[in-house]
Order: structure tokens, then C-alpha cells, then sequence
């Protein structure tokens, strides 16, 4: 299945992998649109900051101004989970921050496999998710690393010849993948066959995977086209 980003801002890995995890983790029963389940963890996270704030309660309009969403949009996407908030008084903070966290299994750890360790991938490695307590790169992969591994910000590094070894040592549930254009099949077909549940897809190949396989793709180029288009055309 294969799935792209809406946008790209701030923390974008971090809120890619929590869009993933909630993509899996929202209750079976709820048949929500992708669209709406890619902003969950968004909401997640701005409830977050209201509790911190000591806001006992909000509204949509206010959330809608914090995060620069249409209210009815938010109140169309909260209505899929049910009466989360009461006509006349809003929506209770920690009511909507635990719902939130358990819909989105914020205790549930996540571990991540990093393929390819170039800028980009060193950029990962030192952020790590540093933001997200349940989701962390736990091992990589890079063909300049030796096959009895090295350290890179405190995460080890192994040859590519390892992947399978060290993938299910390490407990890993989910890849990023940084590598080459010539080598991304690749190495999507060898994470298919040891199970990888989903794959972050930095490269500009679309990968081909059975539909067990979810598939987030970003193309950084893409994206700054696209924004230079809207820049571009915002006043004519």
C-alpha cells in the first residue's frame, strides 16, 4: 500500500512515523479516512502543548487556530471516534490527550532500521527522534560500515550483508531508507522477505511491495518544486 505525505514542516520524520503508527493502531472498528488519520498525531502533539499550558479545556476554533486547520475539518475528524467533546463547552484536554495517546499507542515502543547512513542519514541518526519517546532508530546499515559494526551517535552501524541478522536482532519493526536509487529495490525486497511491517522511502524509486507492506514515500524534490509552484502563483 503505498501512501504519501500531505505537506512537509518541522519534525517531519518524527510526524511521519506517528502518522504510520496511527495509521495501524487506530481501533479496526473506525472506518476513518487516511487523510484524517494522518492528523492524529498532530493533534497529539498540539494537545500535548495545551496540558502544558494548563488549559483544562479548548474549542476547535482554538485548535484550529494553533494549528492552521479549518474547524470544521476538526470537528469532522474528531466525529469519527464518536462524542469526543460536549456542544457548548468544548473538548477536555486530558480527555482528548488520553484518547489521543492510546488511539495513537504512545506506550508502544517502535523500533526503526536506518539503510543507508550519507548526509541524510546522518542527519536521522543524530536526531533520533528525540521528540517522539516511542519510536527510535535502533541499528543501521551502510556499506562503508565494516561487518563487525561501528558507532554512529551512539547507534550501530553494520554492513548490509547483515540486514537480516541484525534487523531481527534488534527488534526492528520499521526502515527508512536513504540509499541510492540503484539499490532501493533492492533492498525493499530483502525487507519484505524478513517481514519489515513498513518502509520511510527517501529515494525517488516508487518500490514495488505486496499489500501487506505499507509505504510512505518522501521526495524532497518533489515537495520543493511544489512549493516553489505555490510560491510562485499565490497572487496571480
Amino acid at each position: 500500500m503505498l501512501v504519501g505525505p500531505d505537506s512537509l514542516n518541522g519534525g517531519i520524520i518524527e510526524k511521519i512515523l506517528q502518522m504510520y503508527i496511527g495509521g495501524e493502531c487506530v481501533k479496526q472498528e473506525v472506518k476513518i479516512p487516511q487523510a484524517t488519520t494522518k492528523r492524529l498525531p498532530l493533534y497529539y502533539r498540539f494537545l500535548k502543548n495545551f496540558a502544558t499550558e494548563g488549559k483544562k479545556r479548548i474549542s476547535s476554533q482554538e485548535l484550529s487556530d494553533a494549528m492552521k486547520i479549518d474547524s470544521a475539518t476538526i470537528r469532522r475528524d474528531f466525529s469519527y471516534f464518536g462524542a469526543l467533546g460536549k456542544k457548548g463547552y468544548g473538548y477536555d484536554v486530558q480527555y482528548l490527550l488520553e484518547f489521543f495517546r492510546q488511539t495513537l499507542d504512545q506506550d508502544e515502543a517502535m523500533n526503526v532500521a536506518l539503510i543507508g547512513v550519507g548526509n541524510l542519514g546522518n542527519g536521522l541518526l543524530k536526531y533520533n527522534f528525540q521528540k517522539n519517546h516511542n519510536t527510535r532508530i535502533v541499528v543501521a546499515f551502510d556499506t562503508k560500515a565494516p561487518l563487525e559494526g561501528t558507532t554512529i551517535s551512539d547507534i550501530p552501524v553494520f554492513h548490509p550483508d547483515r540486514l537480516e541478522e541484525m534487523y531481527e536482532e534488534f527488534g526492528a519493526e520499521l526502515a527508512i531508507l536513504t540509499v541510492s536509487s540503484r539499490s532501493a529495490q533492492m533492498m525493499t525486497d530483502r525487507l519484505v522477505k524478513i517481514n519489515a511491517k513498513g518502509i520511510l522511502n527517501f529515494t525517488p524509486v516508487r518500490l514495488s511491495v505486496p499489500d501487506t507492506i505499507k509505504v510512505m514515500n518522501i521526495d524532497l524534490s518533489v515537495e520543493l518544486q511544489a512549493l516553489t509552484y505555490l510560491v510562485r502563483n499565490s497572487g496571480k
